[in-house]
């Protein structure tokens, strides 16, 4: 029984060799969080190694345009959207995976101003000294939609980069505005709050296996990994919510 059981180890672990695979990603900052978490787990459980690029999602979608190879990729909705209609991203694999409010942050340790009601976050956005956001993700929608885009233009940054919390962290800028998960996940800075309920924008982060994926199997054993009961726990406490 002991050289049986001996037998049947070695065989599972040589399985296991066989079909690990090195699992390319191009991943937007809130999938990168929970992996930070989870991923090692992954890894251990599954055999796969992840090569993880994180960032803005309109730099990594032109690097997949332009011919980048890539297994598997996460960001907006819109995004994938869009690679599924260009061919880069196999339709039936399109997964939301979860999403996240935005919210107003502040350097940690600064006084929190009033947002609670939209005429409290207008006069917020109008004393503060400077405000970040990214050019998506409805903020600059938002902004005019309010009637300040001329008000606020001199004193907004929008960064080409997903830094907006660092640059609050550092002092660069007073507020920001981004989804909640960045700013519980960035050290430096604390959250304000959720924008008022009238004024919500939920951005929902959807996965999408590559057309020419070379680990596509590998690719699905992860997309099942996010969705089990530790990856909830994880994108719940980081201030997001499953969409499966």
């Amino acid at each position: 029984m002991k050289c049986l059981a001996s037998t049947v180890l070695a065989l599972l672990a040589f399985t296991t060799g066989v079909h690990a695979a090195e699992l390319k990603l191009f991943t937007v900052r809130a999938i990168t969080t929970i992996l930070w978490e989870i991923g090692g787990e992954f890894e251990r459980s599954t055999g796969h190694k992840l090569s993880v690029t994180t960032g803005f999602s309109p730099s990594f979608t032109k690097r997949i345009r332009e011919g980048e190879t890539f297994d598997l990729v996460f960001a907006p909705a819109p995004a994938i959207d869009a690679l599924i209609k260009d061919g880069f991203v196999i339709a039936d694999s399109r997964t939301p995976m979860a999403k996240s409010d935005a919210g107003v942050e502040v350097r940690a340790g600064a006084p929190k101003p009033d947002i609670a009601t939209v005429e409290a976050f207008k006069q917020t956005l109008l004393n503060a000294r400077s405000i970040a956001y990214l050019p998506m993700a409805g903020v600059p929608q938002l902004i005019e939609r309010l009637g300040l885009t001329e008000a606020l233009k001199s004193k907004s940054v929008i960064p080409n980069a997903d830094i907006v919390s660092e640059l609050v962290a550092k002092g660069e800028v007073e507020l920001g505005i981004i989804v909640v998960t960045q700013i519980l996940t960035t050290p430096g800075v604390e959250l304000v709050g959720p924008l008022p309920p009238d004024l919500r924008i939920t951005s929902s982060f959807v996965g999408g296996i590559s057309s020419r994926a070379k680990a596509a199997d590998a690719a699905r054993d992860l997309i099942a990994f996010l969705k089990s009961p530790a990856a909830v726990k994880v994108m719940r406490n980081q201030g997001m919510g499953p969409l499966f």
